[in-house]
């Protein structure tokens, strides 16, 4: 039997994809839950805000609360809010995440001194890249909310804001300060948001082996990738993950006889 304490958990990929749930995935999460497994959830999306995720995954038939969730938005904007005090923000992202950043002073104009980009979408409009790449020739702080390439929807793997920033910071040669994964102290935030500390007892599940795996079991966590959501074989490489699943559904299988 796997000994794990507590679960930091991908959401996209993982739960759902685009809004339809992993098939087997609901009943895996109630399954952990009456085992008394503790879960945090570690998201990088930016396209809702922790209030609407978790109503979307209630909806999905997910037994989480808000407190549980932790997203790339919101630690984005503490982030803002404790290095920035007071600094007017250009936000670029799509969707609800944009509420998370509701009491900080934002604009469009050129006084802004904090650039902040979450997850693309529509809004990535030439112009408003080109607001964004002059604004930080001109000084004003980068902060990412993740550097994710592509994400994975209904109707296929998708462009994502780490394209955009890249661009960016080979343009002004400013480099973003990432605050989601695979930023290590993401991790430790939803660490933290456990009650644990890193060890082997504590085992990230997600889909991506940079962003998800390979971040936490440098912290010393155990690593499971499941083939679902971003997974692409190739993924699998020298650099291992502890554990692969066929999907989150297989997890409390694992637990319960160690082996996939």
């Amino acid at each position: 039997m796997a000994q794990i304490a507590g679960l930091l958990v991908d959401i996209d990929g993982v739960l759902h994809i685009d809004g339809e749930p992993i098939p087997g995935a609901p009943e895996a999460f109630h399954a952990l839950v009456q085992a008394g497994i503790p879960l945090v959830l570690l998201s990088n999306t930016t396209l809702r805000s922790r209030r609407e995720l978790g109503t979307l995954l209630r909806g999905l038939g997910f037994p989480v609360n808000d407190e549980q969730i932790v997203t790339a938005a919101r630690v984005a904007a503490e982030f803002v809010r404790t290095r920035y005090p007071g600094q007017p923000c250009y936000v670029l992202v799509e969707g609800s995440g944009i509420e998370e950043f509701a009491d900080l002073p934002q604009t469009d104009g050129p006084e802004a001194r904090v650039v902040v980009i979450g997850g693309a979408g529509e809004c990535f409009t030439y112009a408003r890249l080109n607001h964004a790449f002059r604004l930080l020739l001109n000084g004003a702080a980068f902060v990412a909310m993740h550097k994710g390439l592509s994400w994975q929807r209904r109707d296929g793997l998708s462009l994502d804001a780490g394209a955009f920033i890249l661009g960016l910071e080979a343009a002004t040669g400013v480099t973003a300060h990432v605050v989601g994964k695979p930023s290590l102290d993401f991790f430790r935030i939803g660490l933290a948001q456990l009650g644990l500390p890193a060890s082997k007892a504590v085992a990230m599940v997600g889909d991506r082996l940079q962003d998800d795996i390979l971040p936490a079991q440098a912290l010393g966590l155990t690593g499971i990738l499941v083939q679902t959501g971003a997974y692409r074989p190739h993924t699998v490489s020298s650099e291992q993950p502890d554990v692969v699943l066929p999907s989150f559904a297989a997890l409390p299988a694992w637990l319960r006889t160690g082996t996939a």
